[in-house]
């Protein structure tokens, strides 16, 4: 999921100074090259892996999963680790794009928590191929200043009310799972009629929405600018942070349940030095360091244990009781021709 959280010049710069201006291209034995969501990990994580194994981080980001993966998929880039969502991770294992991970040498995997691992078996059958990273919910952040009563529907997104007052994901996948859940259908439909009901039903919405945007939506609720906003559960948490007012509920008639792991390139030429960055990741207290930052939820149980604020570690937002819903569903990868009918849709409702 895009993810970018606190875009602060300077921390830019730092990792700009890491990743050798992003050029992605090049190999040595003494360095790892990751690809990675922007503003989605602590830059000073990357420093501490520097000096204590002596590997060059050579560091690049980008903002969706389908700008990411055609530069995997061509070659044209080389890359050592990257962090992929589920279904996209899913499309790169039957593509034949990923190297099955060698998990001796990742012992601190054992941190991971086993529903994280069993969740992930929807996209990695046998998870063989990525390590869970972060995690979260998409729903609904509200200004309880802003709107009239507590919010526990997708339908409000269809109030006429909160004209002008609506921010919706500019994202395929997380706009037309929205109308899904609100029609009662699967997350994962296939089915055209159904589909072109969700379509419908955006197009219907359209009007209401002041705008599509992904990392707006948090500094657009920070500020007021809007009372109803779909947003990723680490966002939400960073935005109530620095505006009390802001409420996050996950709709009753479900969402989408999220993943996002790290993977080894078929083509990686830093294999091992791949899998000493992803063991460091899984370690209890560089997993915390990264949680602490970026806001999104950590799989990592050895982390989650050493948070010393007792409202972040009881969080329902941050770590919601996976046993108290059964309507919380991950993406699955749906093949090339659905990709390809999603994406029209798409159009379609944006050209409207």
């Amino acid at each position: 999921m895009k993810k970018n959280i606190v875009i602060i010049l300077c921390i830019s710069l730092v990792i700009l100074s890491l990743s050798g201006c992003g050029n992605a291209s090049a190999s040595a034995d003494n360095q790892v090259i990751v690809y990675n969501w922007g503003e989605y990990i602590d830059p000073d994580v990357l420093s501490m892996f520097e000096e204590e194994t002596g590997i060059k981080v050579v560091y690049d980001e980008f903002e969706t999963n389908e700008i990411m993966y055609p530069k995997i998929e061509s070659g044209a880039s080389v890359y050592d680790v990257v962090c992929p969502s589920d279904y996209m991770i899913q499309k790169m294992i039957e593509n034949d794009l990923l190297a099955e991970i060698n998990f001796d040498n990742i012992p601190n995997s054992i941190n991971i928590g086993e529903e994280y691992w069993t969740k992930s078996q929807q996209f990695d059958s046998e998870n063989k191929y990525s390590v869970p990273y972060c995690w979260g919910t998409v729903g609904i952040l509200y200004n309880k200043t802003m709107v009239s009563e507590p919010i526990t529907s997708w339908g409000v997104l269809w109030d006429e009310q909160y004209k002008d007052n609506i921010l919706m994901q500019d994202s395929v996948r997380d706009t037309f799972m929205v109308a899904l859940a609100y029609a009662g259908y699967s997350l994962n439909s296939t089915d055209p009629v159904q589909l072109e009901e969700a379509k419908e039903l955006l197009i219907k919405q359209k009007p209401l929405t002041q705008a599509y945007v992904i990392d707006q939506v948090r500094d657009k609720m920070i500020g007021g600018e809007a009372a109803i906003g779909v947003i990723y559960s680490g966002e939400a948490i960073f935005t109530q942070r620095e505006n009390p007012d802001l409420e996050y509920v996950i709709p009753e008639e479900g969402t989408n349940l999220w993943i996002d792991s790290w993977v080894i390139p078929k083509n990686a030429q830093n294999k091992e030095n791949a899998e000493k960055f992803i063991d460091f990741m899984c370690r209890a207290d560089i997993a915390l360091k990264n949680f602490e930052y970026i806001t999104y939820s950590t799989p990592n149980t050895a982390a989650q244990e050493l948070i010393e604020d007792e409202d972040i570690k009881n969080s329902p937002i941050a770590f919601p009781d996976l046993t108290e819903y059964d309507n919380l569903t991950t993406f699955s990868y749906l093949g090339e021709e659905m990709d390809e009918y999603y994406n029209q849709l798409w159009k379609e409702v944006k050209s409207e």
